[in-house]
């Protein structure tokens, strides 16, 4: 990087902190910064559901994967996740809105209390905040490592200057700060991958290889595969129900979107609009991956280097820091999101249950609570970013793929599963069971059987296990032991029905019967 390189970068700083400066005058209450006040255009909710679900991972250790492997890191990856989302735009888009809307929360745990008990939020709660810190320090690691190859700054500097960063804006600014730098941040990434895209065609076509022909040279033998390595069709079907799961709002911070947006159908719209941009986008930033072996030797065994070193050899000072701004978008705009999530289900879900004085804040308190309990949330995911690279987690994307795919299968389903009037029967014996059944095949599979198997449990059955078990477990129980009372029928029914009519509760079924009686009717919205 020379001094060119470098002005980009702090200009882009400073204008995530402008944006967050902005974003504070719109932020008046705790609604205001957890879910905008449910006043956000659909398609700023759309461009925000989409920008962060990405992170530097993607230029680390998803490049390492296309480098190694090539198109599976597509296939396996972003065209499920669109998939997934496609399927929720009806399924989960417009109930979780309703959570808002018709339920009045603001954290898209808090009406778990009413669906389930308060034990079944508090575990799913807690659950969700300490995944969501190991999440994001990875997260911090992955846009660190970047850094270092570009700058020469210890890992530990880059995971503060980027966390410290993002600690200004999204603590001033709340969920409008998110949104309003995601936008900004998908505009970088649109100049920075048509960048990098249009320099290593030209690259290509200077040493004389085609667009097509470029599959035909011996480093790239078997890249064209769509299923190869550990990445087969096991690990795909699995890694589509998580990604369901996942991206609809299992995470927390994607549910925020759907919240955020006026109403049903508009959240539905925006889910849409993110499933197109999830089919079409990561081709265009995921060829010059596929295109690195023919270009760079990559240092780092997994070669999740390949696309740093890429990048340097073949972009102009400028264009060399509009991408580094790239990679600083994308972590940035996942991990802030991911804090106010976490925010909001601390100050909502477990302060109030811990402290008789947080039942107590008012529109202020309560605010003043949200941004400090985002400032705790983001210091806590740099130190342990800090130890991403120890024997614990072993590296970044085993730490992305296998713990966060692996272990958010069981947090997710109660809440997500928990919507759907099919799934009504299922109340907090198959919450808390399915929840933790899931976590302890998830440690099973992972450690003790892992460690008896000859060259270790196949990646797809790490992370597909835990979500299967908690799966059939849930639904099992609903029907084994249906728990089902006309109060948790009527929260199932406000966020599957629009408008101000209260829907009719359903009269009880005995154990016995399969139909509910006098079921409410669906009316539109989802």
């Amino acid at each position: 990087m020379n001094s060119l390189d470098w002005a980009v970068l702090i200009g882009y700083f400073g204008v995530m902190v402008a944006i967050g400066v902005w974003s504070h005058k719109r932020v008046d209450n705790v609604s205001d910064f957890f879910t905008a006040g449910g006043k956000m255009p659909w398609w700023l909710s759309g461009i925000s559901h989409h920008m962060s679900g990405y992170s530097a991972v993607m230029f680390t250790g998803y490049a390492g994967i296309a480098y190694t492997y090539g198109v599976t890191s597509f296939v396996t990856w972003s065209f499920p996740i669109a998939l997934g989302i496609a399927i929720g735009s009806k399924l989960f888009a417009p109930r979780i809105n309703r959570l808002r809307s018709r339920l009045h929360v603001a954290s898209p745990l808090e009406y778990l209390k009413n669906r389930y008990n308060l034990s079944t939020q508090q575990a799913l709660a807690w659950s969700g905040m300490l995944l969501k810190i190991v999440d994001v320090g990875a997260k911090w690691a992955a846009i660190a490592t970047l850094l270092s190859v570009f700058t020469g700054v210890t890992l530990n500097q880059g995971i503060l200057i980027t966390g410290a960063i993002t600690a200004v804006y999204c603590t001033i600014g709340g969920l409008w700060a998110d949104a309003l730098t995601e936008l900004g941040q998908f505009v970088i990434q649109l100049l920075a991958g048509i960048s990098m895209f249009v320099a290593v065609l030209l690259k290509l076509n200077d040493k004389h290889i085609g667009f097509l022909d470029a599959w035909n040279q011996p480093a790239l033998h078997g890249h064209g595969k769509p299923l190869v390595g550990p990445y087969g069709t096991v690990f795909l079907l699995a890694f589509l129900f998580i990604k369901l799961f996942e991206y609809n709002g299992g995470m927390l911070n994607q549910a925020q979107r759907y919240m955020a947006t006026g109403s049903a159908h508009q959240a539905e719209r925006s889910a849409r609009l993110s499933s197109v941009l999830w089919l079409v986008w990561p081709v265009v930033l995921f060829f010059p991956m596929w295109m690195s072996p023919l270009l760079v030797h990559a240092q780092k065994p997994d070669g999740s280097d390949s696309y740093g070193l890429m990048t340097e050899q073949l972009l102009p000072h400028g264009l060399l820091g509009l991408v580094i701004v790239g990679f600083f978008s994308h972590t940035m705009a996942m991990c802030s999101s991911d804090a106010n999530a976490i925010a909001a289900v601390f100050t909502r879900d477990v302060a109030p249950v811990l402290s008789s004085r947080a039942r107590a804040w008012g529109e202020r308190s309560g605010l003043i609570a949200a941004r400090v309990t985002t400032l705790v949330f983001l210091g806590l995911s740099m130190a342990v970013a800090t130890q991403v690279n120890s024997p614990t987690f072993k590296d970044i994307i085993t730490v992305v793929i296998k713990w966060v795919a692996g272990l958010m299968g069981p947090i997710a389903i109660p809440m997500m599963l928990g919507l759907l009037r099919p799934f009504r029967r299922s109340g907090p014996t198959a919450a808390l069971t399915s929840w933790a059944a899931g976590l302890l095949a998830f440690w099973l599979v992972n450690y003790p059987i892992n460690w008896q198997v000859s060259g270790g449990v196949p990646l797809q059955y790490q992370v597909s296990v835990p979500l299967a078990v908690s799966l059939v477990l849930y639904i099992a129980l609903g029907y084994l032991k249906p728990e089902e009372t006309p109060e948790r029928l009527a929260v199932i029914e406000k966020v599957n029905t629009d408008g101000d009519a209260v829907a009719a509760v359903p009269v009880p079924a005995s154990a016995g019967d399969d139909v509910l009686g006098a079921p409410a009717v669906d009316q539109p919205g989802g």
